[in-house]
Protein backbone atom coordinates (compact mmCIF):
# COMPACT_ATOMS: atom_id res chain seq x y z
CA UNK A 1 0.00 0.00 0.00
CA UNK A 2 1.44 3.37 -0.91
CA UNK A 3 0.55 6.74 0.52
CA UNK A 4 -1.11 8.56 -2.36
CA UNK A 5 -3.43 10.75 -0.34
CA UNK A 6 -2.17 14.31 0.13
CA UNK A 7 -3.38 14.43 3.73
CA UNK A 8 -1.48 11.27 4.60
CA UNK A 9 -2.14 7.93 6.19
CA UNK A 10 -3.50 7.64 9.73
CA UNK A 11 -3.56 4.71 12.14
CA UNK A 12 -6.62 5.11 14.36
CA UNK A 13 -6.72 3.40 17.75
CA UNK A 14 -10.26 1.97 17.79
CA UNK A 15 -11.48 0.68 21.14
CA UNK A 16 -14.93 -0.26 19.91
CA UNK A 17 -16.49 2.77 21.58
CA UNK A 18 -18.28 5.73 20.06
CA UNK A 19 -15.42 8.24 20.54
CA UNK A 20 -12.74 6.40 18.58
CA UNK A 21 -15.31 5.30 15.99
CA UNK A 22 -16.31 8.90 15.31
CA UNK A 23 -12.63 9.91 15.26
CA UNK A 24 -12.06 7.41 12.45
CA UNK A 25 -15.18 8.54 10.58
CA UNK A 26 -14.19 12.20 10.73
CA UNK A 27 -10.72 11.45 9.38
CA UNK A 28 -12.22 9.54 6.48
CA UNK A 29 -14.46 12.54 5.77
CA UNK A 30 -11.45 14.85 5.88
CA UNK A 31 -9.70 12.87 3.18
CA UNK A 32 -7.09 10.92 5.14
CA UNK A 33 -6.18 7.35 4.28
CA UNK A 34 -7.37 5.65 7.47
CA UNK A 35 -6.37 2.31 9.00
CA UNK A 36 -8.10 1.05 12.14
CA UNK A 37 -6.45 -0.97 14.90
CA UNK A 38 -7.73 -2.42 18.16
CA UNK A 39 -5.53 -3.59 21.01
CA UNK A 40 -6.64 -6.80 22.72
CA UNK A 41 -5.20 -6.26 26.18
CA UNK A 42 -7.15 -8.38 28.64
CA UNK A 43 -8.98 -11.69 28.84
CA UNK A 44 -12.44 -10.71 30.07
CA UNK A 45 -13.31 -14.32 30.94
CA UNK A 46 -11.10 -13.74 34.01
CA UNK A 47 -13.38 -11.08 35.51
CA UNK A 48 -17.08 -10.59 36.13
CA UNK A 49 -17.70 -7.66 33.81
CA UNK A 50 -20.13 -8.23 31.00
CA UNK A 51 -18.19 -7.68 27.79
CA UNK A 52 -19.12 -4.54 25.92
CA UNK A 53 -20.74 -3.06 29.02
CA UNK A 54 -18.32 -0.49 30.41
CA UNK A 55 -15.31 -2.36 29.06
CA UNK A 56 -12.84 -1.50 26.35
CA UNK A 57 -10.85 -3.79 24.07
CA UNK A 58 -12.81 -6.95 24.95
CA UNK A 59 -13.79 -9.43 22.22
CA UNK A 60 -17.18 -7.72 21.80
CA UNK A 61 -15.46 -4.34 21.62
CA UNK A 62 -13.12 -5.73 18.97
CA UNK A 63 -16.15 -6.90 17.00
CA UNK A 64 -17.75 -3.45 17.35
CA UNK A 65 -14.58 -1.76 16.13
CA UNK A 66 -14.39 -4.15 13.19
CA UNK A 67 -18.03 -3.43 12.25
CA UNK A 68 -17.32 0.32 12.26
CA UNK A 69 -14.22 -0.20 10.12
CA UNK A 70 -16.30 -2.23 7.68
CA UNK A 71 -18.95 0.50 7.61
CA UNK A 72 -16.27 3.10 6.87
CA UNK A 73 -14.53 0.87 4.33
CA UNK A 74 -11.12 1.00 6.01
CA UNK A 75 -8.53 -1.74 6.72
CA UNK A 76 -8.62 -3.10 10.27
CA UNK A 77 -6.09 -4.88 12.48
CA UNK A 78 -6.35 -6.57 15.88
CA UNK A 79 -3.15 -6.33 17.94
CA UNK A 80 -2.59 -8.80 20.76
CA UNK A 81 -1.07 -6.71 23.55
CA UNK A 82 -1.94 -8.89 26.56
CA UNK A 83 1.68 -9.63 27.54
CA UNK A 84 2.72 -5.98 27.41
CA UNK A 85 -0.46 -4.90 29.19
CA UNK A 86 0.30 -7.30 32.04
CA UNK A 87 3.91 -6.14 32.29
CA UNK A 88 3.30 -2.39 32.03
CA UNK A 89 -0.17 -1.96 33.54
CA UNK A 90 -1.38 -4.94 35.63
CA UNK A 91 1.86 -5.74 37.48
CA UNK A 92 2.58 -2.09 38.46
CA UNK A 93 -1.06 -1.78 39.55
CA UNK A 94 -0.67 -4.71 41.94
CA UNK A 95 2.70 -3.50 43.27
CA UNK A 96 1.30 -0.05 43.96
CA UNK A 97 -1.41 -1.31 46.28
CA UNK A 98 1.16 -3.27 48.26
CA UNK A 99 3.32 -0.14 48.50
CA UNK A 100 0.52 1.91 50.10
CA UNK A 101 -0.29 3.74 46.87
CA UNK A 102 -3.53 4.12 44.94
CA UNK A 103 -2.55 3.48 41.30
CA UNK A 104 -3.81 5.13 38.11
CA UNK A 105 -3.40 2.46 35.42
CA UNK A 106 -5.02 4.50 32.63
CA UNK A 107 -1.88 6.68 32.47
CA UNK A 108 0.35 3.60 32.16
CA UNK A 109 -1.92 2.25 29.41
CA UNK A 110 -1.59 5.52 27.50
CA UNK A 111 2.17 5.70 28.09
CA UNK A 112 3.21 2.16 27.22
CA UNK A 113 0.50 0.96 24.85
CA UNK A 114 -1.48 3.69 23.08
CA UNK A 115 1.42 6.12 22.66
CA UNK A 116 4.29 3.63 22.55
CA UNK A 117 3.18 0.30 21.10
CA UNK A 118 0.79 1.98 18.66
CA UNK A 119 3.37 4.57 17.66
CA UNK A 120 5.65 1.69 16.64
CA UNK A 121 2.80 0.07 14.72
CA UNK A 122 2.13 3.43 13.06
CA UNK A 123 5.70 3.45 11.78
CA UNK A 124 5.55 -0.19 10.68
CA UNK A 125 2.47 0.57 8.59
CA UNK A 126 4.17 3.66 7.14
CA UNK A 127 1.51 5.94 8.57
CA UNK A 128 2.04 9.66 8.98
CA UNK A 129 -0.16 9.99 12.04
CA UNK A 130 -1.65 8.17 15.00
CA UNK A 131 -5.16 9.22 16.01
CA UNK A 132 -7.20 8.39 19.11
CA UNK A 133 -10.62 9.24 20.47
CA UNK A 134 -9.26 11.26 23.40
CA UNK A 135 -11.05 14.45 24.37
CA UNK A 136 -8.03 16.72 23.94
CA UNK A 137 -6.60 19.12 21.37
CA UNK A 138 -3.17 19.77 19.87
CA UNK A 139 -2.44 23.27 18.61
CA UNK A 140 0.99 24.69 17.69
CA UNK A 141 2.76 21.79 19.35
CA UNK A 142 0.87 22.17 22.63
CA UNK A 143 -1.73 19.91 24.24
CA UNK A 144 -4.87 21.82 25.16
CA UNK A 145 -7.98 20.77 27.03
CA UNK A 146 -10.97 19.77 24.93
CA UNK A 147 -14.13 21.77 24.34
CA UNK A 148 -16.04 19.35 26.58
CA UNK A 149 -14.71 20.13 30.07
CA UNK A 150 -16.66 17.23 31.58
CA UNK A 151 -15.10 14.65 29.26
CA UNK A 152 -11.64 16.21 28.93
CA UNK A 153 -8.91 13.53 29.15
CA UNK A 154 -5.71 15.58 29.15
CA UNK A 155 -5.18 14.53 32.80
CA UNK A 156 -4.10 11.12 31.48
CA UNK A 157 -1.72 12.49 28.83
CA UNK A 158 1.01 14.21 30.87
CA UNK A 159 3.58 11.51 30.06
CA UNK A 160 3.43 12.10 26.30
CA UNK A 161 6.75 12.88 24.65
CA UNK A 162 7.01 16.26 22.95
CA UNK A 163 8.61 14.59 19.95
CA UNK A 164 5.49 12.62 18.98
CA UNK A 165 2.96 15.46 19.22
CA UNK A 166 3.42 16.40 15.56
CA UNK A 167 2.34 12.86 14.65
CA UNK A 168 -0.77 12.77 16.85
CA UNK A 169 -4.35 13.65 15.95
CA UNK A 170 -7.26 14.04 18.37
CA UNK A 171 -10.18 14.41 15.92
CA UNK A 172 -12.97 14.86 18.50
CA UNK A 173 -11.24 17.34 20.82
CA UNK A 174 -13.34 20.21 19.42
CA UNK A 175 -16.64 18.38 20.08
CA UNK A 176 -18.85 17.64 23.05
CA UNK A 177 -19.94 14.10 23.87
CA UNK A 178 -23.47 14.91 22.72
CA UNK A 179 -22.14 16.08 19.37
CA UNK A 180 -20.03 12.94 19.02
CA UNK A 181 -23.03 10.69 19.57
CA UNK A 182 -25.07 12.74 17.07
CA UNK A 183 -22.37 12.28 14.41
CA UNK A 184 -22.36 8.52 15.09
CA UNK A 185 -26.16 8.46 14.72
CA UNK A 186 -26.09 10.41 11.47
CA UNK A 187 -23.47 8.04 10.04
CA UNK A 188 -25.39 4.95 11.12
CA UNK A 189 -22.62 3.62 13.35
CA UNK A 190 -23.82 0.73 15.53
CA UNK A 191 -21.94 2.10 18.55
CA UNK A 192 -23.77 5.45 18.61
CA UNK A 193 -25.51 4.67 21.91
CA UNK A 194 -22.96 2.27 23.38
CA UNK A 195 -22.12 2.84 27.04
CA UNK A 196 -18.85 4.56 27.84
CA UNK A 197 -16.09 2.52 29.44
CA UNK A 198 -16.04 3.17 33.17
CA UNK A 199 -13.61 2.62 36.03
CA UNK A 200 -10.58 0.35 35.73
CA UNK A 201 -11.30 -1.82 32.71
CA UNK A 202 -9.78 -5.05 34.06
CA UNK A 203 -11.06 -5.05 37.65
CA UNK A 204 -14.75 -5.78 37.16
CA UNK A 205 -17.51 -5.69 39.75
CA UNK A 206 -15.42 -7.60 42.31
CA UNK A 207 -13.50 -4.44 43.23
CA UNK A 208 -9.84 -3.59 43.68
CA UNK A 209 -9.32 -5.54 46.90
CA UNK A 210 -10.50 -8.86 45.51
CA UNK A 211 -8.60 -8.30 42.26
CA UNK A 212 -5.37 -7.79 44.23
CA UNK A 213 -6.02 -10.86 46.37
CA UNK A 214 -6.65 -13.03 43.31
CA UNK A 215 -3.43 -11.95 41.63
CA UNK A 216 -0.93 -11.71 44.50
CA UNK A 217 0.50 -14.63 46.50
CA UNK A 218 -0.97 -15.42 49.89
CA UNK A 219 2.44 -15.02 51.54
CA UNK A 220 2.80 -11.51 50.12
CA UNK A 221 -0.68 -10.55 51.29
CA UNK A 222 -0.03 -11.95 54.77
CA UNK A 223 3.08 -9.80 55.05
CA UNK A 224 0.93 -6.68 54.58
CA UNK A 225 -1.25 -7.18 57.66
CA UNK A 226 -0.91 -4.62 60.44
CA UNK A 227 -2.62 -2.31 62.91
CA UNK A 228 -4.86 0.72 62.66
CA UNK A 229 -3.69 3.65 64.79
CA UNK A 230 -5.42 6.88 65.77
CA UNK A 231 -3.80 10.05 64.39
CA UNK A 232 -2.10 11.90 66.01
CA UNK A 233 -2.08 10.04 69.35
CA UNK A 234 -0.83 6.69 68.04
CA UNK A 235 -3.48 4.74 69.95
CA UNK A 236 -3.99 1.24 68.49
CA UNK A 237 -7.64 0.95 67.52
CA UNK A 238 -7.74 -2.35 65.62
CA UNK A 239 -5.88 -4.74 63.36
CA UNK A 240 -6.38 -4.99 59.60
CA UNK A 241 -6.00 -7.78 56.97
CA UNK A 242 -3.74 -5.83 54.60
CA UNK A 243 -2.93 -2.29 53.46
CA UNK A 244 -4.44 -2.98 50.02
CA UNK A 245 -7.86 -2.62 51.66
CA UNK A 246 -7.33 1.12 52.24
CA UNK A 247 -6.86 4.40 50.43
CA UNK A 248 -6.45 7.98 51.62
CA UNK A 249 -9.71 9.65 52.59
CA UNK A 250 -11.56 6.36 53.05
CA UNK A 251 -14.14 6.37 55.83
CA UNK A 252 -16.16 3.21 55.18
CA UNK A 253 -15.08 -0.38 55.59
CA UNK A 254 -12.37 0.39 58.13
CA UNK A 255 -13.25 -2.73 60.12
CA UNK A 256 -13.56 -0.92 63.45
CA UNK A 257 -16.37 -0.85 65.97
CA UNK A 258 -16.17 2.90 66.40
CA UNK A 259 -19.05 5.39 66.37
CA UNK A 260 -17.02 8.48 65.49
CA UNK A 261 -16.53 9.03 61.75
CA UNK A 262 -12.85 8.64 61.00
CA UNK A 263 -10.85 8.78 57.78
CA UNK A 264 -7.67 7.15 56.52
CA UNK A 265 -5.07 9.90 56.79
CA UNK A 266 -1.92 7.91 56.02
CA UNK A 267 -0.78 4.40 55.10
CA UNK A 268 2.74 3.31 56.06
CA UNK A 269 4.08 0.53 53.83
CA UNK A 270 7.17 0.02 56.03
CA UNK A 271 5.29 -1.30 59.06
CA UNK A 272 1.82 -1.67 57.45
CA UNK A 273 0.24 0.84 59.82
CA UNK A 274 -2.99 2.47 58.68
CA UNK A 275 -3.55 5.83 60.37
CA UNK A 276 -7.07 7.17 60.86
CA UNK A 277 -8.24 10.49 62.22
CA UNK A 278 -10.66 13.36 61.94
CA UNK A 279 -11.36 14.79 58.51
CA UNK A 280 -9.36 17.94 59.23
CA UNK A 281 -6.15 15.87 59.10
CA UNK A 282 -6.81 15.07 55.43
CA UNK A 283 -6.06 18.63 54.32
CA UNK A 284 -2.57 19.69 53.24
CA UNK A 285 -1.05 22.58 51.29
CA UNK A 286 1.91 20.77 49.76
CA UNK A 287 2.88 17.61 47.97
CA UNK A 288 6.00 16.11 46.49
CA UNK A 289 5.91 15.06 42.86
CA UNK A 290 8.10 12.24 41.54
CA UNK A 291 8.97 11.23 37.97
CA UNK A 292 7.95 14.70 36.77
CA UNK A 293 7.50 15.03 33.03
CA UNK A 294 7.18 18.46 31.43
CA UNK A 295 5.74 19.34 28.03
CA UNK A 296 6.56 23.03 28.46
CA UNK A 297 8.66 25.12 30.80
CA UNK A 298 7.29 26.04 34.21
CA UNK A 299 8.62 28.70 36.58
CA UNK A 300 8.41 29.38 40.29
CA UNK A 301 6.72 32.79 39.95
CA UNK A 302 3.65 31.70 37.99
CA UNK A 303 0.45 30.31 39.43
CA UNK A 304 -0.84 27.17 37.74
CA UNK A 305 -3.99 25.10 37.96
CA UNK A 306 -3.08 21.72 39.41
CA UNK A 307 -5.28 18.62 39.49
CA UNK A 308 -4.62 15.84 41.99
CA UNK A 309 -7.43 13.65 40.66
CA UNK A 310 -9.27 13.39 37.38
CA UNK A 311 -12.65 14.44 38.76
CA UNK A 312 -11.52 17.84 40.08
CA UNK A 313 -11.31 21.14 38.23
CA UNK A 314 -7.88 21.87 39.64
CA UNK A 315 -6.66 24.35 42.22
CA UNK A 316 -4.18 27.26 42.02
CA UNK A 317 -0.65 26.35 43.04
CA UNK A 318 3.01 27.25 42.63
CA UNK A 319 5.68 24.84 41.42
CA UNK A 320 9.19 24.67 42.87
CA UNK A 321 11.80 22.59 41.04
CA UNK A 322 15.17 21.80 42.59
CA UNK A 323 17.00 19.21 40.51
CA UNK A 324 14.81 16.12 40.39
CA UNK A 325 12.76 17.33 43.35
CA UNK A 326 9.43 18.99 42.58
CA UNK A 327 7.27 20.56 45.28
CA UNK A 328 3.75 21.78 44.63
CA UNK A 329 2.40 24.44 47.00
CA UNK A 330 -1.35 24.99 46.84
CA UNK A 331 -2.82 28.35 47.69
CA UNK A 332 -5.60 26.54 49.56
CA UNK A 333 -5.44 23.21 51.44
CA UNK A 334 -6.31 20.13 49.38
CA UNK A 335 -8.26 17.14 50.68
CA UNK A 336 -6.85 13.61 50.61
CA UNK A 337 -3.68 14.07 48.55
CA UNK A 338 -3.16 10.45 47.57
CA UNK A 339 0.22 8.81 46.78
CA UNK A 340 0.19 6.97 43.47
CA UNK A 341 -2.27 9.33 41.82
CA UNK A 342 -1.25 11.84 39.17
CA UNK A 343 -0.51 15.49 39.85
CA UNK A 344 -1.16 17.33 36.58
CA UNK A 345 -0.28 20.95 35.88
CA UNK A 346 -2.12 23.38 33.58
CA UNK A 347 -1.66 26.99 32.49
CA UNK A 348 -5.04 28.22 31.36
CA UNK A 349 -6.10 25.41 28.96
CA UNK A 350 -2.58 24.17 28.20
CA UNK A 351 -1.31 20.90 29.65
CA UNK A 352 2.13 21.74 31.04
CA UNK A 353 3.04 18.30 32.38
CA UNK A 354 2.82 16.42 35.64
CA UNK A 355 4.10 13.56 37.73
CA UNK A 356 3.15 11.10 40.42
CA UNK A 357 2.23 12.04 43.98
CA UNK A 358 4.93 10.65 46.26
CA UNK A 359 4.51 9.17 49.72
Amino acid sequence: MSVSNKKGRVLVAMSGGVDSSVAAALLVDQGYEVIGATMQVWDYTSCDLEEGSGTCCSSIDVDDARSVADKLGIPFYVLNCEAKFKEKVIDPFLRSYLQAKTPLPCVDCNTFLKFDHLVQKMKELQCDYLATGHYAKIESGKILTSVDDWKDQTYFLFTLEQGILSSLLFPIGHLTKTEVRKIAEDKGLAVAHKRDSTGICFVGKKGYTQFVEENVSENMLSSKKGVIRRFPTGEIMSTHPGIHHFTYGQSRGLGMDHHEKLFVTKIDALDNTVWVGEEKYLFHNELEMEQAHWLDEVDEQSIYQVKIRYTTKGSPAKIKIEGKSVRVHFLEPQRAITPGQACVVYKDRQLMGGGWIAL
